[in-house]
């Protein structure tokens, strides 16, 4: 908190479309405003892509009225020019083609002091605000092992002439470690991709940034983030702030008995259970898996013998989501046998409570960051299965840091394959039984609660960073 006499910079965040990002800039929001004295805005594109964005959106700002709400009011994109692009790919290019425009009135408006924009709009938003004379700070929404890469994938298309077919490879990052081709994201080995063209043109913009915040700390990645402090991975990288993980962001429930109980069954339904004795099942927000997937992760939590909670996605978008959860799921049988003993749902749960509870053993994540950073808070071991985009480098770190068990060999999105019931089966069985591997994510959790205490290694970095905002 800011001493007496000392001045409250004014912070614009400016997140981009997903979840993924979203979330994590909520949680930046409330930390700065509440616990480091800064007067905060959020920027966002309205309409939101997703039902759950504007959910969480309207939950926050009323939670949180320190934090204020500025709209962006986006150009249109025509989106036939990009035909079969990720929804949400799509809006990060709206955004960035606005920006440039948008940017200047918003800020002035704002009387901004700062800005820090997601890592999706860096390239087109550090030089914008260079010329108003505004330090712009990134806030990068994923690991700091997919940060060096994000840093060092420009250099290695140059060195391989890979963006002009020569073909993708492993990446050795320097400082950091081996990203092996079959993690990199399945977009970038298409360099006339949409989302390449975007990730080499911020990767390359980032030296240009005034800082760089991510959501991780120092125990969960040492290698990573020396690299990146040290300028192992990119010559003038600008300083790195590990903040994370971000402290989840709570919202008030109704007072009305009956809302609570229909918005918060599934924490009742952990109540009655045993301690440990739950495994967690999610895939996040952003993909769902196939019908054929679907039907062997099903069968797979039946044969093991445990209990679960298993939140269900069957569509990418899910104002497009239209199914039941019988229909995803072969019929009604699969969940009449396993009602004694498991929850399946399709609605949003708070993830956070649910992995804190004291029923919970295990998780089955996809590994997308948020959810790697919320099963650290809460030393919930993980079964490492990604399915898109980065998941594959979080699952590395997931492993190399004792959190959670990765196997390497089953499938994700764009390859032939399926895992097994019977694979599914073996290693629910294998975590929930691995009681070392119950001490080691305790362990990572004790690290992430020193970490973000006052007076740890992230509370001091969000305050070295505040601090420059403040002198700005």
């Amino acid at each position: 908190m800011p001493t007496s006499g000392e001045s409250r910079p004014h912070i614009v965040l400016l997140p981009s479309a997903g979840m993924g990002h979203l979330v994590p800039f909520g949680r930046l929001a409330v930390a700065l405003s509440s616990s480091h004295g800064c007067d905060v805005s959020m920027a966002t594109a309205v309409p939101t892509v997703s039902a759950a964005e504007s959910r969480h959106l309207e939950a926050l700002f009323v939670a949180y009225p320190s934090v204020r709400r500025l709209d962006l009011q986006l150009a249109p994109l025509d989106e036939s020019r990009f035909p079969g692009a990720d929804p949400f790919f799509l809006r990060f290019e709206a955004m960035r083609r606005s920006l440039p425009s948008l940017l200047g009135p918003l800020v002035a408006g704002a009387s901004a002091s700062a800005l820090v924009t997601d890592i999706a709009l860096s390239s087109v938003v550090i030089p914008v605000a260079r010329d108003l004379g505004l330090p712009c700070h990134v806030l990068f929404t994923a690991s700091a092992a997919m940060l060096s890469f994000c840093a060092h994938f420009p250099a290695y298309l140059d060195a391989n002439s890979a963006g002009s077919g020569g073909g993708m490879g492993d990446v050795d990052v320097p400082g950091v470690y081996r990203i092996p081709k079959s993690s990199i994201p399945q977009a970038l080995h298409d360099p006339n991709h949409l989302f390449t063209q975007q990730f080499v043109a911020n990767g390359r913009g980032l030296v240009h940034a005034a800082g760089v915040l991510v959501n991780t700390f120092d125990g969960l990645e040492p290698e990573a983030v020396a690299a990146l402090r040290d300028g192992a991975v990119a010559a003038g990288f600008p300083p790195v702030f590990a903040v994370g993980p971000l402290r989840p962001v709570t919202f008030p429930t109704t007072d009305e008995p009956e809302g609570k109980k229909k918005d918060y069954y599934y924490m009742e339904w952990l109540d009655a259970q045993p301690a440990r004795s739950v495994v967690y099942v999610s895939f996040g927000s952003r993909k769902a898996l196939s019908r054929d997937q679907m039907l062997e992760l099903a069968a797979g939590l039946e044969a093991s013998g445990h209990r679960f909670l298993w939140v269900v996605k069957g569509a990418v978008v899910d104002k497009d989501d239209a199914e039941g959860l019988a229909d995803l799921l072969g019929g009604e049988e699969f969940l009449d046998r396993v009602k004694p003993r498991a929850l399946v749902t399709k609605a949003w749960v708070e993830q956070e409570a649910v992995l804190r509870h004291a029923a919970v053993g295990a998780f089955v994540s996809h590994c997308g960051w948020n959810s790697v950073t919320e099963a650290a808070r809460s030393g919930v071991p993980v079964l490492a299965w990604p399915r898109f985009g980065d998941q594959r480098v979080n699952a590395g770190v997931v492993a190399r840091a004792g959190l959670g068990k990765w196997v390497e060999g089953w499938s994700w999105e764009g390859e032939d394959g399926v895992v097994t019931a019977e694979e599914v089966a073996e290693k629910i069985k294998s975590v929930m039984a691995d009681d070392d591997g119950a001490k080691k994510a305790a362990r990572v959790r004790n690290a992430a609660e020193a970490a973000t205490a006052e007076g740890g290694s992230s509370y001091r970095n969000l305050a070295e960073f505040v601090g420059r905002c403040r002198g700005a």
